[in-house]
């Protein structure tokens, strides 16, 4: 076992082990259906779903490999892949297009084909944020033709959920959509089921995120899977907070070169005096 204790009742959703142990399996799969079915709002129902393989190579023996984290197919056919970011990558846009690729390859059978395909969605839900002024958390990407705004190709679609963004409280969910946000960002944090969360479905969350039900093995993987986030958590907190430490360092060096008091110049960054004189 790992040294670092788990005292939380459930789950944190954003673990690699908890994001599939929850949508990645068979016998959790009515979770997965339930959050798909949420997400879409009504557009198309989705009843069935049959996981994938997660492993893929490109058409050549020297191409990258691509590891989904949940990649299945539905009852109509269409793919859907899902996939968990803990962090912001610099081509995380790139990365997702690229993972859309190997789902429309994989359609082509053998022997003559006219190129019909089935839909494509890519969903992302993310634990950070895109760099831009959109208060939304909900973003849905298609093909589109500039001069009109209109779909060009409605078969493949990007959905990116930015998870930081949403914070409704218990009382302000609505609609099941809103449930299941709530319950992904909050879960870790919760004791126990909330009042608003309960339909069946949530029931089946509660009880299957619940540490104390695993058995050793499991208990053991997800403490692993606990200890690689907070590690990666603790990096990224460090990276920001020595970003902002330099940014306003810079800033106090050009309020220097201006000729403003030191004193004035600590009060408007936080820095002290002697930092300020060693610039």
């Amino acid at each position: 076992m790992c040294s670092e204790g788990i005292y939380e009742r459930y789950v944190n959703f954003y673990t690699d082990f908890a994001f599939k142990k929850l949508f990645g399996t068979e016998i959790n799969k009515d979770l997965l259906i339930s959050f798909l079915n949420a997400l879409l709002q009504g557009r198309e129902e989705i009843r069935e779903i049959t996981y994938l393989n997660t492993e893929h190579l490109g058409t050549q023996e020297y191409d990258r490999r691509a590891v989904f984290d949940v990649y299945c197919k539905n009852d109509r056919g269409e793919h859907i892949l899902v996939e968990m970011q803990k962090g912001e990558q610099q081509f995380f846009k790139d990365r997702s297009i690229y993972y859309s690729t190997f789902a429309i390859r994989e359609q082509a059978p053998r022997g003559e084909w006219n190129y019909g395909l089935k839909g494509i969605y890519t969903i992302g839900i993310l634990n950070f944020c895109f760099e831009t002024s959109d208060p939304s958390y909900y973003h849905e990407v298609k093909l589109m033709e500039t001069s009109t705004k209109e779909v060009f190709y409605d078969k493949l679609t990007f959905i990116y959920l930015e998870m930081p963004k949403f914070t409704k409280t218990e009382d302000e969910l609505e609609t099941m959509f809103d449930k299941w946000l709530y319950a992904i960002r909050n879960l870790a944090s919760l004791m126990d089921r909330p009042r608003a969360l309960q339909e069946k479905v949530f029931h089946r969350l509660f009880e299957a995120a619940e540490i104390a039900k695993f058995d050793r093995k499991e208990r053991y993987e997800y403490e692993e899977s606990l200890k690689v986030y907070r590690d990666w958590y603790s990096v990224m907190e460090t990276a920001e907070l020595r970003g902002e430490k330099r940014g306003i360092l810079s800033t106090a060096l050009k309020l220097k070169q201006m000729g403003l008091p030191i004193k004035d110049i600590a009060q408007a960054t936080g820095l002290t005096e002697e930092e300020i004189s060693s610039l």
